[in-house]
């Protein structure tokens, strides 16, 4: 029903939506993801607050992306806060402001992101990190839509869409008194959650495929796969970092590789046998014929069912694609399984 919805939706949400699951790294076909794709397509053209909640590395600040992209205030810039990035006697200054000579240093005005965000989207990154007395300050400006610039009298009034992200516990935060009730009520309208890479590990294969196809152009190199033993290796990491740290270890091994094939994993030092999931240990029966058989679907997956020609999963592969039709008919490689 969620895919049908979105299937027959507004073209421009589906473009976007399919932007972010294909070029931004979140691919694969996780129910999880699906959901995460559904729930950009209701309120992506709404001006409701929406929080995003995760783990480290699994795509918080894409999807973010996505929801100004297909928002009516797509035209002008998103601005982004970092709640962590800066101590608390800054912070404020960075979202709200100050006048000339309000504080030392302050040596002329400066325009914060809730006025630099008028009109347009306030994205507030790690929004767990920000100290208390900000929180009530920043609940003020989302209740009242306004701010005052530190040091200033005049009342700024500001139209702006919050999209606010976190890898905290939020309500346990509310209930350890480090984050006030109220503003996380007044954030959490439409919650969006990411899975974790090691709960849709089913789609580790489509992410190495993504990956090799994307290193392959950036360092200008031609990787066109990885050994299926090695596939099979990341399959059963725990990926503490997610999807970004698959990346990393994807660029890494893409370097070290000698040959169009990537022969072996870099995996964090003292992780390499960090296959604490036991959800994941279902792969360690799997043959070389079943890693083999599920990279190939997800370079054909990569290439939207293509063979031969340019770009086709042939060419990715770097064989013949009389040689690729032999091996999906052996290994039972149909177009409807992938």
């Amino acid at each position: 029903m969620k895919s049908k919805l979105i299937k027959e939706g507004n073209p421009y949400l589906r473009q976007q939506i399919k932007k972010v699951l294909n070029e931004g790294d979140m691919v694969g076909h996780n129910g999880g993801l699906k959901d995460v794709a559904y729930l950009i397509s209701r309120v992506a053209d709404t001006d409701t607050t929406v929080l995003i909640l995760g783990e480290t590395g699994t795509g918080k600040e894409l999807v973010a992306k996505a929801l100004h992209n297909s928002s009516p205030r797509k035209d002008k810039l998103m601005i982004r806060v970092n709640c962590a990035a800066l101590p608390a006697t800054l912070i404020e200054s960075e979202l709200f402001g100050h006048e000339k000579g309000s504080f030392t240093g302050a040596t002329e005005r400066r325009i914060g992101k809730f006025e630099l965000a008028n009109n347009s989207t306030l994205f507030l990154d790690e929004i767990g990190e920000l100290a208390l007395e900000l929180q009530v300050k920043l609940l003020r400006a989302l209740q009242e839509k306004e701010i005052e610039r530190i040091g200033g009298k005049t009342v700024v009034k500001v139209n702006v869409r919050i999209i606010a992200a976190t890898n905290r516990d939020l309500l346990q935060e509310v209930q350890a008194g480090r984050f006030r009730s109220d503003l996380y009520y007044r954030l959490n309208v439409f919650p969006i959650s990411m899975p974790a890479l090691r709960d849709r590990a089913e789609d580790i294969p489509v992410l190495v495929a993504h990956f090799i196809n994307k290193l392959a152009q950036k360092l200008d190199k031609k990787i066109t796969g990885i050994a299926p033993e090695e596939l099979n290796k990341l399959k059963l990491y725990n990926w503490p970092g997610n999807v970004r740290e698959l990346e990393h270890v994807m660029e890494r091994s893409a370097i070290m590789a000698t040959d169009y094939t990537i022969r072996e994993i870099f995996l964090p030092d003292g992780n390499r046998k960090a296959m604490a999931n036991p959800a994941m240990q279902e792969f360690k029966t799997k043959s070389l014929e079943d890693s083999e058989r599920d990279h190939i679907r997800a370079v054909l997956t990569k290439c939207g069912g293509k063979v031969k020609g340019a770009g086709g999963a042939a060419e990715l592969l770097g064989v013949p694609p009389t040689t690729l039709h032999s091996k999906m008919k052996k290994l039972g490689i149909t177009k409807d399984t992938y």
